[in-house]
């Protein structure tokens, strides 16, 4: 993919979730709401305060979004969907039609069923206020920056893109969609878990010290393979199994270890301003795995010279961990269990922790009705980016910087979208031989 905006990218500390939500509202008060694409003004207006979404991408975590948004307590509809592959998208929807308590929020006719690359086009001109984004990431920012020019409000799954291009185009899009009020809601759904809140405030708060440094895991054993069937062009098979091609996934380091890596960077209020790594394909060889490693490891330095040591795995038979934790002058805490130990006085959250992916589509539903919606674009394009930057170092086996990673204009994306298309030729890095950036 071209780099629609050419954004100059900037080292911007990564604002909290609590910060996030104190200055979009504070930017709403000041603009008074002038331009608003508030959904509680403009629909009552017109009679009705119900929020029309649309969904692009009906895979399982498409559907899954789709269902957590019509479980809001709002009045909402879900009135159309879009999907490269019609099947996915039919059987996507007869499934959310026999969920309970939601089937009578489902109105989506054949007319706005839309099947092809072009379906977020179709689902964006359907007369929606809400999209809700889950394709393969490296289709987001394409698909992003036309939801923000159509003056749409978003939720879009992680990673927001697969390269340091489309991170550029996602920071671009994200501003755009701050000046016209728009709510962007990003997949990185512990910003909205209980007791990640309050285990991050309290280590922010001091409770351990100084973080020196923090380790973060997603080991475990891989996901499916789709083997190649009989007529399918390469640019099919490899969509069907996305996974395994860094133009649609970017490698598991970016597709599932972002969250790790995300809740590091949400401790530091900062991300990293250097890497170096080693990965590889040890296991997983075949070519049915495509391009991506089977290991990463990543030590990351962020700007005050404290570490993010990183690993992530996909090899079955091995010690499996999908988790984080904290090292300061005073303590330890392992975040992801909501503990914190310091100098032997131990805390663990035992409130309330509500269903963090539902609880993600509660607070940007009411944020938009509220008329002071929230954005984050930038947390999910920063965390993106150091997911990114870890692969560059795994990849090429050299030290990288932020500013060298971000700015590096290699995109993984095909020239042409279309079946009939050639995609990208699989190719498996070697450290010290790989360019990178």
């Amino acid at each position: 993919m071209s780099d629609p905006a050419q954004a100059q990218p900037q080292r911007i500390v990564v604002p909290s979730r609590r910060d996030f939500l104190k200055t979009s509202s504070l930017a709403a008060a000041g603009a008074g709401l002038v331009g608003s694409l508030s959904i509680a003004r403009s629909a009552h207006a017109a009679g009705d305060d119900t929020i029309k979404i649309g969904l692009v991408g009906c895979g399982g975590r498409g559907a899954g979004a789709a269902s957590q948004a019509l479980h809001v307590k709002s009045n909402v509809k879900l009135v159309a969907m879009g999907d490269a592959f019609e099947k996915r998208l039919n059987d996507s929807l007869n499934n959310l039609k026999k969920e309970e308590g939601i089937a009578e929020r489902i109105d989506v006719p054949k007319e706005r069923q839309f099947v092809g690359f072009d379906a977020y086009k179709n689902v964006l001109a359907a007369g929606i206020d809400l999209i809700v984004l889950a394709t393969p990431p490296g289709f987001r920012p394409i698909h992003f920056a036309a939801a923000v020019d159509a003056g749409k409000h978003v939720f879009m799954e992680k990673p927001v893109a697969v390269d340091a291009p489309g991170v550029r185009a996602v920071l671009a899009a994200a501003e755009a969609a701050k000046q016209k009020n728009l709510a962007v809601g990003v997949g990185l759904q512990r910003h909205h878990q209980k007791s990640y809140l309050e285990t991050i405030k309290r280590l922010q708060d001091g409770a351990i010290g100084d973080i020196l440094c923090t380790r973060v895991y997603w080991n475990g054993a891989g996901v499916w393979v789709h083997p190649r069937e009989e007529g399918q062009t390469d640019m099919e098979y490899q969509m069907r199994n996305w996974y395994y091609f860094n133009w649609l996934c970017g490698d598991h380091i970016v597709e599932q270890h972002i969250h790790n890596l995300d809740v590091s960077n949400w401790l530091k209020n900062a991300h990293p301003v250097k890497a170096e790594g080693m990965g590889g394909r040890q296991v997983r060889t075949g070519e049915q795995f495509g391009e991506i490693y089977d290991h990463h490891a990543v030590e990351f330095e962020y700007p005050d010279g404290s570490r993010m040591f990183s690993y992530c795995r996909h090899i079955p038979g091995c010690w499996d961990s999908v988790s984080e934790h904290a090292h300061g002058s005073k303590g330890v805490a392992d975040i992801s269990s909501a503990r914190i130990d310091s100098a032997g006085d131990k805390w663990r959250y035992r409130g309330e922790n509500p269903n963090p992916y539902q609880v993600e589509h509660d607070d940007l539903i009411a944020s938009i009705r509220s008329g002071n919606p929230y954005n984050e674009a930038e947390n999910g394009a920063f965390s993106s980016m150091t997911s990114i930057l870890g692969r560059m170092c795994t990849y090429s086996g050299k030290m990288i910087t932020w500013d060298e990673a971000i700015n590096s204009q290699k995109s993984l994306a095909p020239e042409h979208y279309a079946f009939d298309a050639a995609p990208p030729t699989p190719f498996i890095a070697v450290p010290g031989q790989t360019k990178v950036v």
